[in-house]
């Protein structure tokens, strides 16, 4: 704790602070509900990831595109096996520049679940 102390009392480090009145009436640096520390503030939408995730289910080689909703499930409504399963989870990783632990994608086997899934996950973009 000493040292601490004797380090602080000698090291000297520039702060510049912001003017109040700019930060509180969304001024230069926007509004008070701007979320300043967040480093992904640029979360999707449930539509856009939903778009995303059927379009990426569409462009599946055994999938007819007609037949894929919010809602159809891989194996039972799209006659998928899971390895196909395995496939779509890893395009959907890639088209959302994230990583999906086996144990969580072992669970995704319907559009509804991946929507949910990526949706929720903060790093999803």
């Amino acid at each position: 704790m000493a040292l601490r102390a004797a380090l602080l009392r000698h090291v000297r480090i520039p702060v510049q602070t912001l003017n109040p009145a700019l930060t509180l009436t969304g001024g230069k640096w926007g509004s008070p509900s701007l979320r300043w520390m967040s480093s992904h503030d640029d979360h999707l939408t449930k539509s856009e990831v939903t778009e995303r995730v059927l379009s990426v289910v569409k462009s599946f080689p055994k999938v007819d595109p007609s037949t894929v909703t919010p809602d159809v499930h891989f194996q039972k409504d799209l006659g998928l096996d899971s390895l196909d399963n395995v496939e779509i989870v890893m395009a959907l990783e890639e088209e959302f520049k994230l990583e999906i632990p086996d144990k969580e994608a072992d669970k995704i086997d319907s559009t509804n679940l991946a929507i949910e899934y990526i949706y929720n996950h903060p790093m999803a973009g």
